[in-house]
């Protein structure tokens, strides 16, 4: 226990700033919140860091203190044993978050619970000795960190109040059910004198009544809970619904609501955002404050806040039309940053960091990839670097889009399907390629936004507008640059040994004509930024020193041995590198951190890391699957000079977040986190085994040969040698791998037409 309670110490140690002296938050400008006090919005910790720890764990609670922004009320929900002692569990079943099931298999039992029967293992049932001695808690939600369960016992009231949290909320929620068992929560709270408790709530009216002269001596805001609008409330036996029209009445007896998000943006059966209901205004008029609940980080609400959970937050507390008094959140420090941080952030604010905040195929999380709306949201999006990866159509137009192959980006599979082919240079998989195509052709289709979660968890983007907008040519993706002024952009030139040799396309003629067209080649108020996996490609512009030439390594790599840097420095400025090669994953956890970006510094070679997407299943437990977090430790912990991202949105409001700088004096940081803090916590036997290191960089994977001369495709044709004769390497199926390409095509396109 000494060594969890040590290293648990070292982990709060490494990751979270010590809230600074109430003098430091005079220096900063006020904010002015509408609120019902005119006060900052309350960051309620569900059963402490729920999203974490299991829920109402030391661990959990001590956690969102420390990593959120002072002031932070921890929420227990009351349930209370056979002998009359509360704990904190959010259901009154104790089965899905104990190991009781376990331990006491024989205990199941059926209770009707507000008109319902409800089957498991309740503590009524057992004592408090009992549940303390033999039951521990485990994580209630299954795509959370397992590794900690089995190892935490359950908190009783009294065990939290002891912590002295900044503030303390106490839910009672099955008051009726107790008192037909013989257990008063009304009397429980008396024996401890109403001592420590914040808040009080309660979806029952009669309970509330029955503790409003104790709740007024003691000073503690009694909250009335909304449940579900169907719902009967047990007192008055009326639906929730139509106590909401009553609002005055409910004043009579508390100071505010607690009530599902949901309550105030609706969202309709698309995940989008309805209009805001008028609830907090009406609320605020008859004087109760408003709480909203059912704030999670890895329970995607709407696609209005493209999978992150800041902007969600920004929408219940800054909308400039209303804001709520409180959120109930399993993802304290998130709430605390979108509520210190990022609120009230308007316009194009200076950034204190120097790290550029480059796109993947512009903002591709909101719209197709490489579409003109996708760069447009991208500049929208404060990014700083536009990119467009390089492809070539069949007559020679050089366009924007992240892969030669286009079956998964445009409708091409719906249309070109007899040109399916299998170049095994470019990729493994039979594909619809863009220089099989005209540029006519390609034009024909409508792009398709690219959903990476979609089979493996169900995560969509954006599906109203999975088709919106077109393609555009680098030439005019080049005009769009200086027209919005960006401060630069990526040029990516992919397959070019292949194009020239068996297509004859010469795609690096075609990007230097494109840069000396549009005069990016003759000035230095924008930065170009070459990338290419290819050192023959980048050395093709060395000639040209305005630019900044860019390798992309696209493997895994643990180290960055000297010779490498330096051979490295041969070729280029600066290095495009894996998320993996800067800090390895262990089963979602943040195993450990490389030296790899120090190593390429000592070389005076700059860093991008790619690709940084919102989406929580991307994003380590360590990071708090807050894409924020996931930023802030590759731009502050690691010192890398660009992110690469799909969301600028999100990494731009971090970067100009006065929360961003750490060198700031301010009550509120956002912090990088510490590889292998997180897991270190877990007992040695429930963490994952060690995963192998990543090989170094070697010379090898650097060196590439020399470009082939652009073929005369006609002079091939003349003579009979084409590239796709057999024996070669070419781009023409044989029939049966046509065949299973088809039938591979056609699978995808069922797949797509679902999204």
């Amino acid at each position: 226990m000494l060594r969890f309670l040590i290293l648990f110490s070292l982990f709060i140690h490494s990751c979270v700033a010590a809230p600074k002296a109430p003098a430091a938050a005079a220096t900063l400008p006020a904010k002015k919140w509408l609120t019902l006090n005119g006060q900052e919005p309350a960051v309620v910790a569900k059963g402490g860091f729920s999203g974490l720890f299991p829920e109402s764990s030391a661990l959990a609670n001590d956690l969102a203190v420390s990593t959120s922004s002072p002031g932070v009320t921890i929420f227990c929900n009351l349930q209370m044993t056979k002998d009359g002692v509360g704990i904190c569990l959010s259901d009154i079943r104790l089965d899905n978050a104990t190991t009781i099931s376990t331990l006491l298999p024989k205990g199941q039992k059926t209770y009707k619970v507000n008109g319902e029967d409800l089957k498991g293992w309740f503590a009524l049932d057992y004592s408090a000795d009992t549940i303390f001695t033999n039951v521990s808690l485990v994580q209630n939600i299954y795509s959370r960190p397992s590794i900690f369960d089995g190892q935490m016992p359950i908190s009783a009231v009294e065990d939290v109040l002891g912590t002295k949290p900044p503030k303390f909320w106490l839910s009672v929620q099955n008051d009726a059910f107790y008192m037909e068992h013989k257990l008063s929560a009304a009397e429980y709270l008396r024996s401890l004198g109403f001592r420590g408790f914040t808040f009080i709530s309660s979806p029952e009216i009669g309970f509330l009544k029955s503790i409003g002269k104790d709740a007024v001596m003691s000073k503690t805001k009694l909250i009335f809970e909304f449940k579900d609008p169907e719902a009967i409330e047990p007192t008055t036996s009326k639906k929730y619904s139509e106590i909401l029209q009553n609002l005055a009445a409910i004043k009579a007896f508390a100071s505010g609501i607690l009530v599902p998000k949901g309550y105030i943006w609706p969202i309709d059966s698309t995940k989008y955002i309805k209009p805001a209901s008028t609830l907090v205004a009406d609320a605020h008029k008859a004087g109760l404050e408003v709480y909203a609940s059912g704030f999670a980080n890895d329970m995607p609400a709407s696609f209005n806040y493209s999978y992150d959970p800041s902007a969600e937050y920004l929408q219940f507390v800054d909308n400039g039309q209303f804001s709520v008094d409180g959120v109930i959140t399993d993802f304290p420090p998130t709430a605390s940053q979108a509520i210190s941080c990022f609120s009230h952030q308007k316009g194009n604010l200076p950034r204190p960091g120097h790290a550029l905040v480059i796109t993947h195929n512009g903002a591709s999380g909101d719209y197709p990839g490489c579409t003109d709306l996708a760069y447009q949201k991208a500049v929208d999006d404060g990014a700083d670097v536009i990119d467009c990866s390089v492809q070539m159509s069949k007559d020679g137009i050089a366009f924007c889009h992240d892969s030669a192959d286009l079956t998964q980006s445009t409708t091409a599979m719906t249309t070109f399907m007899s040109r399916a082919t299998s170049v095994p240079e470019i990729q493994p998989t039979n594909g619809i390629f863009s220089f099989d195509l005209t540029w006519a052709e390609i034009q024909s289709l409508k792009p398709q936004i690219q959903s990476p979660f979609l089979t493996k968890v169900g995560l969509a983007r954006n599906p109203a507008n999975k088709n919106a907008g077109k393609f555009i040519t680098l030439d005019d993706f080049l005009k769009f640059s200086k027209e919005k002024a960006v401060t630069g952009v990526l040029v990516n030139i992919q397959n070019a040994a292949y194009l020239a040799s068996k297509k004859g396309l010469g795609i690096v003629d075609a990007v230097k004509s494109a840069l000396t067209k549009s005069t990016l080649d003759k000035q230095s108020t924008q930065k170009v930024l070459i990338q290419s996996d290819d050192s023959s490609v980048l050395g093709a512009f060395e000639a040209v020193p305005p630019y900044t030439r860019v390798l992309s390594i696209g493997k895994e790599i643990g180290d960055a041995p000297k010779p490498s840097v330096d051979e490295i420095k041969k070729h280029a400025d600066a290095v495009n590198l894996l998320r993996s090669s800067l800090v390895t994953i262990s089963d979602s956890f943040a195993a450990g951190k490389t030296n790899v970006v120090e190593e390429m510094h000592k070389g005076n070679i700059s860093v991008y890391v790619s690709v940084l997407r919102n989406e929580y299943i991307s994003i380590a437990f360590d990071y708090f699957s807050d894409p924020t977090v996931e930023f802030a430790t590759f731009i502050a912990g690691n010192g890398v000079d660009g992110v690469i991202t799909e969301f600028p949105a999100t990494a731009s409001r971090y970067l100009r977040s006065p929360c961003s700088d750490l060198n700031k004096d301010q009550p509120y940081a956002i912090l990088p986190a510490e590889a292998g803090s997180l897991i270190s916590v877990a007992e040695k036997e429930a963490q994952p085994p060690a995963s192998a290191p990543n090989p170094p960089l070697d010379t090898k994977d650097i060196i590439d040969p020399p470009l082939p001369p652009v073929a005369n495709m006609a002079s091939h044709n003349a003579t009979g040698a084409t590239p796709n004769a057999p024996g070669h390497s070419g781009s023409i199926a044989t029939p049966a791998n046509l065949c299973l390409s088809l039938l591979a095509i056609l699978a995808m396109g069922l797949l797509f037409a679902t999204e």
